[in-house]
């Protein structure tokens, strides 16, 4: 029996995978870091330290949108456009992470 897969099998790069992961992560506290910069005063029940559940969330979901940006440029691709057009997606994805990521991360305080 012969098993088909959708993707070639790669060698893990670590150091590019970190350097993505990064990349991702600091994409993601930056934006958060320029939106909660000017929140002025919070609400009392809000707690104390309300900002730090959006700076944790967001920079994770960053992270974790790259991730797909590093797995479809591992890849080969017999068209340069399919390639292309991955890599577009791959974009979009890393984009809606970092707006799944703002959401639960300002649930509750910004955007009860």
């Amino acid at each position: 029996m012969i098993q088909n897969t959708l993707f070639k099998l790669f060698p893990l790069n670590s150091k590019a995978l970190i350097t993505r992961l990064i990349f991702g992560g600091l994409t993601g506290l930056i934006f958060i870091a320029i939106f909660l910069y000017p929140a002025g005063e919070p609400k009392p029940e809000w707690g104390k330290y309300w900002w730090i559940k959006p700076l944790v969330m967001v920079p994770l979901a960053g992270a974790a949108g790259i991730v797909v940006n590093y797995v479809v440029t591992q890849q080969t691709y017999k068209r340069r456009w399919v390639k292309a057009l991955f890599i577009f997606v791959s974009i979009l994805v890393f984009l809606f992470a970092l707006w799944i990521g703002t959401v639960l991360g300002l649930n509750g305080t910004y955007w009860d």
